[in-house]
């Protein structure tokens, strides 16, 4: 894939949710810059460690150049202590739970070898503004659709005229009913996110994605051509 992290005329492409190390592998090979496996027990995509640590361990030795991102919320010390030692472990860690930035700067001062992202579940544009609070604290952002339901994966959207005007020192990831189709209308609006993370709207059932639907979105972000289909 002609993306680079990091690179100002590129948009990076993360998948997460996902489950099964044979998936991790292949869609890594299909050139995208981060995998994500979720560490949230409740929810329908939650890996074991076990399962978690053979499948970073794969994306290590095959694929060393894509982020390995380990989902969690609300974690005590212990439980995070535990996960970033041994073999297996994610190069970023995404908070996703109610960590306030005094938390996150905690963290990512405690285990600076990592990088730390904050997820915020966008209820309404004032959560927009008041992610800039953890902009000094994490090493990138992720906005995600908020649900009373669950806190990601639910394919639910952020209104896109919330987001016109997303403005972060430090770069942003969009989450929430991601797929191909919803592409040409985001970059229309003149949206330019430093990564797309995309999960439910992938897949066949949850935590297995359909492989022709993460190709489809791939080709939807290296397209120059991104007009709004019919």
């Amino acid at each position: 894939m002609a993306f680079k992290i990091g690179s100002p005329t590129s948009t990076a492409i993360k998948i997460c949710g996902i489950t099964k190390g044979d998936q991790a592998k292949a869609i890594a090979s299909l050139g995208v810059d981060a995998i994500g496996v979720v560490g949230v027990e409740d929810s329908p995509r939650f890996v074991l460690e076990n399962q978690r640590r053979k499948l970073f361990s794969q994306l290590s030795n095959y694929f060393p150049n894509v982020e390995r991102v380990w989902v969690i919320a609300n974690m005590n010390d212990v439980q995070i202590m535990n996960g970033l030692k041994g073999q297996g472990i994610p190069s970023v860690i995404q908070l996703h739970g109610k960590e306030s930035p005094k938390r996150c700067e905690e963290l990512r001062k405690r285990y600076s070898q990592f990088k730390w992202w904050k997820a915020i579940r966008v209820e309404t544009p004032l959560d927009i503004a008041k992610a800039q609070n953890f902009e000094a604290h994490t090493d990138a952002l992720l906005l995600d659709a908020w649900s009373p339901i669950e806190l990601g994966g639910t394919g639910e959207k952020i209104p896109l005229e919330w987001l016109q005007k997303a403005n972060f020192k430090i770069p942003w990831w969009l989450a929430g009913g991601i797929s191909a189709k919803w592409i040409p209308e985001i970059f229309s609006r003149q949206i330019s996110p430093f990564g797309i993370d995309a999960s439910s709207r992938l897949e066949i059932s949850p935590g297995i994605k359909d492989l022709k639907l993460v190709k489809a979105l791939i080709k939807s972000i290296e397209d120059p051509v991104r007009q709004i289909p019919n």
